[in-house]
């Protein structure tokens, strides 16, 4: 989609701090951190959001899933993170692009704040 933030990402017009990435999923850090490490993760390919992609493709949200997860390990950390998929306006999500927030390296509070 030419007007999504996170397709112009992948596409390479737009730049981005990038940590990991595979043939299907990019990992990189969110330009407002939340958290001293607050990375995304998102499908390279176009999906709103995470029910529109774990219906389309399940294996896929699992190997975003598994990709996180792996780079958390990797980035050091190993004492704790929170994954979050914010869905819809009402849950939060403001780029139309389905993205994981892994949020790490400080106490993680509920409710979130």
């Amino acid at each position: 989609m030419s007007d999504c933030l996170f397709c112009s990402i992948v596409a390479g017009d737009i730049p981005a701090d990038k940590v990991a990435e595979t043939d299907e999923v990019l990992v990189f850090r969110d330009i407002d951190p939340k958290a001293p490490s607050h990375l995304l993760a998102i499908p390279k390919e176009h999906y709103v959001n995470v029910a529109e992609l774990s219906e389309a493709d399940a294996d896929l949200a699992g190997r975003l899933l598994a990709t996180l997860t792996s780079v958390s390990e990797i980035s050091g950390n190993t004492e704790g993170y929170r994954v979050v998929f914010n869905t819809g306006q009402l849950g939060g999500q403001t780029v139309d692009h389905v993205h994981a927030h892994l949020l790490a390296g400080r106490q993680m509070t509920w409710p979130p704040g």
